[in-house]
């Protein structure tokens, strides 16, 4: 089971990555757990905890950290953004 993840704005400069593909195990069941996943790898990706507001999309639908992920799912992390 995979899905793709994106990683936007300051977050995908910090991080020096857009996207990545994982393969999804029996534990990663809800965004909060693919984030904290992610996080435990350490610097720099503790980004991920440490970014206030950070927001979400599965699918490109905006979620909550509650939202289940699935197989084949394309979920997305971006900081809060203001533009002109």
């Amino acid at each position: 089971m995979t899905i793709h993840i994106l990683f936007f704005a300051s977050l995908r400069e910090s991080l020096g990555c857009s996207a990545e593909r994982i393969e999804l195990t029996a534990d990663l069941k809800t965004v909060f757990d693919l984030r904290n996943f992610i996080a435990g790898r350490g610097e720099p990706w503790t980004a991920l905890v440490t970014t206030k507001n950070l927001r979400a999309a599965v699918n490109q639908g905006m979620v909550g950290m509650d939202t289940p992920i699935k197989d084949g799912d394309e979920v997305a992390f971006f900081p809060p953004v203001t533009g002109g």
